[in-house]
């Protein structure tokens, strides 16, 4: 027999788990400083027993069908404008996230939003939560949203999507506020609400181009005859003036899918005069008139300036392969697929968005929401709206084809989604 060979002494398991833990702790930390040198903030750096664990248990929350988070085990941080990119994340069920609003307790809400009481019975596009992959949304608090614009005013200024998203943001406040303490002035261009006992106004400014148009007091409902004066926007803007919260927007009124009649110089002479030009080249001119006055006009230490980017729409159900499909209409679901992008969004103006931006001496903040209501082809107004100032006939609802809104959105719905980002960085 041969001489025996010496016992090699086994290294405890929990000794090997402690050298492993320890290369992927520093690991991470390589990366997250790596990750530093483009970012002012460093990320939060979580110890590795914890990270697996925490995601864990959100999926096991998702899967009871509640759709609710356990947040103490929520391993994303709280958000951060400067870390967090809320293009990235899913919406989630939940059916005990209650809208603060609806549109028969809120009374300022247009009637071609207010989409229950025009006879949607459906309710489940109310109740879904958008979560970012990499960090959490505050929820949005009515009172501590009016504190943060105490003593100012908050104006939306753009079309009918931003309208929108302005009589969300008024619904999401005003019944925290006393019946004798707010109140509703309507204009043909300017509406205002004030909330009295936080000396604080909620705006809206009709200006679907931001620069000005032979469309903007009275609508030109044929998209031929539509003439944009792209380089003057003063009879606009000389209502922006003193405002300390400014959310623009401007996109689907651009999307005629013909040349836009581009003028210089004086509406006087009539036609004469314009070029037709391919959108984006008239929105790029346009947009720039708009990000010259902003840095000419707007004092950054008095006034912060939002842009929302484009509201998506959903007239192409083979978009998201409903080839059967009539447009938004009967979709009672949003689109899960990661990274979905219909024909309703136009990359080049987007592009236009964030290379003028991009250029500008005083900081914009984009509300990016384009991407994340990509998703949302169940939350449209559809057949339950109105034209022309009348609710749609029993006739019209069957022939969605022709009259079903796939553009605007129900309200309380994915308007205050927007809200909720805005009210983040806000925050």
């Amino acid at each position: 027999m041969g001489t025996p060979k010496p016992l090699r002494g086994k290294v405890p398991v929990s000794i090997i788990t402690i050298i492993i833990c320890a290369l992927a702790f520093v690991a991470l930390l390589y990366t997250e400083r790596i990750s530093s040198f483009s970012s002012s903030n460093i990320l939060k750096i979580k110890p590795c027993a914890k990270k697996n664990p925490a995601k864990k248990s959100i999926t096991d929350n998702r899967n009871t069908g509640s759709g609710a988070l356990n947040y103490a085990a929520d391993d994303r941080f709280e958000f951060d404008p400067e870390e967090c990119s809320l293009v990235h994340g899913k919406w989630v069920f939940n059916r005990t996230i209650k809208p603060l609003y609806s549109d028969r307790t809120c009374p300022y809400l247009d009637r071609q939003v207010s989409c229950v009481k025009n006879g949607r019975e459906d309710s489940d596009y109310r109740h879904w939560e958008w979560q970012p992959d990499d960090c959490m949304l505050p929820r949005f608090d009515p009172k501590v949203a009016l504190r943060r614009i105490e003593g100012k005013r908050l104006m939306f200024v753009g079309d009918s999507l931003q309208r929108g998203q302005w009589q969300s943001f008024v619904c999401l406040v005003e019944s925290v506020i006393p019946e004798g303490q707010k109140s509703m002035k309507r204009g043909r261009l300017h509406t205002v609400f004030k909330a009295k006992e936080y000396n604080a106004t909620i705006e809206f400014y009709w200006a679907p181009f931001l620069v000005e148009s032979n469309s903007d007091l009275h609508i030109v409902a044929d998209p031929k005859k539509r003439i944009l004066k792209v380089d003057s926007i003063e009879n606009h803007a000389k209502n922006w003036m003193g405002v300390d919260i400014l959310v623009f927007n401007t996109y689907v009124w651009w999307m005629s899918g013909l040349r836009i009649k581009s003028l210089w110089g004086s509406f006087a002479n009539g036609e004469e005069g314009y070029e037709e030009l391919d959108a984006p080249v008239s929105y790029n001119i346009g947009l720039k008139t708009w990000a010259n006055w902003v840095d000419s006009n707007v004092n950054p230490n008095n006034t912060r300036v939002f842009f929302t980017t484009m509201s998506p729409t959903h007239q192409r159900s083979a978009d998201w392969g409903n080839d059967k499909g009539i447009k938004c209409f009967n979709e009672t679901k949003p689109i899960l697929k990661k990274r979905h992008w219909g024909t309703g969004s136009d990359k080049r103006l987007m592009s236009v968005v964030a290379g003028v931006v991009g250029r500008m001496k005083v900081p914009v903040t984009l509300i990016n929401i384009t991407q994340l209501s990509e998703y949302r082809i169940d939350a449209h107004a559809s057949i339950y709206t109105e034209l022309g100032g009348k609710l749609l006939t029993d006739e019209e609802k069957e022939d969605p084809l022709h009259y079903a809104d796939c553009i605007h959105w129900c309200l309380p719905g994915v308007p205050d989604t927007w809200n909720q980002i805005l009210y983040a960085h806000l925050l």
